[in-house]
């Protein structure tokens, strides 16, 4: 009988670990480091962001997506006060936050299913142009919510990742005022993509 019931605790414990495996994310970025951009964005009189879409033809979490708007405008909303108060040169920079993918455990999967909802993860492109539509930068923003962690902590994590990919991107635009010099993916060399073979 003891041997039996070691082997169904072994036979779950093994089915567990294969069912969290499973449960990964499966949003990459495509490196660590955004290049700099092609000029410092203080070279613009006025710059205006736009709100935070999701990428053409992607339909994805409609919270989650709000939820990193609110964040990107809550960061720099001092900034751009400071920014836009001096004397207008005729030149605007356009920011365009868009969410490419995102995957994205509300707290109510998250309180039935724990870990095995599976991880969250989230990858942005930002399409940063002036009036006239020629690209300065197009950076990449990447987060992502370990499946047991967020189990845990019944969906903490998974806000928390939204929260983070918003300071990422914030922090690159805050980063790239002054001085042209790109920032981080906030993606680990893990989470980035691999290339397609020929």
């Amino acid at each position: 009988m003891q041997k039996v019931s070691k082997a169904v605790i072994l036979a779950g414990a093994l089915l567990s670990v294969s069912m969290l495996q499973g449960c990964a994310t499966s949003v990459k970025a495509s490196s660590t480091q955004n290049p700099a951009p092609r000029e410092a964005f203080s070279s613009f009189g006025r710059i205006e962001v736009k709100p935070t879409v999701f990428a053409k033809g992607y339909e994805g979490n409609q919270a989650g997506m709000a939820k990193i708007d609110e964040n990107i405008r809550k960061d720099l909303a001092e900034s751009l006060k400071t920014w836009n108060a001096g004397p207008a040169n005729g030149r605007v920079l356009i920011i365009e936050p868009i969410v490419e993918e995102i995957q994205f455990k509300s707290g109510a999967k998250r309180v039935f299913l724990g870990p095995l909802a599976g991880s969250s993860g989230v990858r942005m492109r930002v399409m940063i142009r002036d009036s006239k539509g020629v690209l300065v930068a197009t950076p990449e923003f990447f987060q992502r919510a370990d499946a047991m962690a967020a189990g845990f902590t019944l969906g903490v994590h998974d806000n928390l990742m939204l929260t983070r990919v918003a300071n990422l991107t914030s922090a690159y635009i805050k980063a790239n005022y002054a001085r042209a010099e790109g920032g981080p993916t906030g993606a680990d060399n893990k989470a980035v993509e691999a290339p397609m073979a020929n």
